[in-house]
């Protein structure tokens, strides 16, 4: 990229990031242009400085903007070895704790995770015979469609490809005209969802037993990445877990926070 190009891309971030609260420093340079080029292609401008005369103008583009930025692709029970293996873990969190667990899903993208943990606090609570409704899960993200969509809790028959058959039939209604399920109370009743900024804000409501928050920190720049995975080892109670996602790998002073529990599932926890 030549130097006035770069000039060009710093001052849109800075532009954004002042416009609408997002910490676009925060994401590596590489993620941030590949999701810039895409809107930049829909609209039809070719530099960074038409991009940003086009914002500007335009107060929906940001809103474009943003959701591209912060896009989620997800499904309940993703990679189903990485549930099977955290299930054990959270029925013996479950017994010990006696059914009082806090959960935060972090970077929830539509909810499908955060669901997926509620399924999984349901079986346990189901074999353990202990009331449900003594758990809570905070579900947080920063893109406003996922949001949204989480709150809705309303999903096609495509999300559920790989849970398994019995635990959608015992906790997801049957499907509508639309072919789309939804939570049953139960478990819709443990899941809160918020707007959360991982690059600024604090953790809501901590400790946890759990902290969720898989294929999110990979996107940011390695000072962000050891200042969350720091946090999130601060904001369990001892031992809490840690999920990441397959391809991340926990550093920084996190690591002298927390032991790795299955390490081909990137669970962490914290020692009590």
């Amino acid at each position: 990229m030549s130097e006035p190009d770069e000039r060009a891309f710093r001052a849109l971030i800075d532009q954004v990031s002042h416009a609408r609260g997002i910490s676009c420093a925060s994401y590596k340079d590489k993620c941030l242009r590949r999701r810039i080029a895409v809107r930049m292609r829909a609209r039809g401008v070719h530099t960074f400085d038409a991009y940003a005369r086009l914002l500007d103008q335009d107060a929906h583009e940001y809103e474009q903007l943003l959701d591209a930025l912060t896009i989620n692709v997800t499904k309940f029970y993703r990679n189903a070895e990485t549930w099977a293996a955290l299930a054990p873990l959270l029925a013996e969190q479950w017994r010990a704790r006696h059914g009082e667990l806090a959960v935060w899903s972090a970077g929830c993208a539509s909810g499908e995770e955060p669901y997926t943990i509620a399924v999984a606090l349901a079986e346990a609570a189901r074999t353990t015979g202990r009331p449900l409704g003594r758990a809570r899960i905070i579900a947080t993200d920063i893109d406003r469609v996922s949001l949204e969509r989480a709150q809705a809790a309303r999903y096609p028959a495509s999300a559920f490809s790989e849970m398994p058959a019995d635990l959608v039939t015992r906790w997801f209604g049957v499907p509508d005209g639309e072919g789309f399920r939804s939570p049953k109370p139960e478990i819709r009743a443990l899941v809160h969802v918020s707007r959360h900024d991982l690059t600024r804000d604090r953790p809501p409501d901590p400790p946890y037993d759990l902290v969720a928050c898989r294929n999110v920190v990979i996107y940011f720049d390695r000072a962000t990445q050891e200042r969350l995975f720091a946090g999130f080892a601060a904001a369990l109670r001892p031992g809490g877990l840690l999920l990441l996602g397959k391809v991340e790998t926990l550093f920084g002073p996190a690591r002298d926070m927390l032991r790795l529990e299955d390490p081909r599932e990137r669970i962490y926890r914290k020692p009590a």
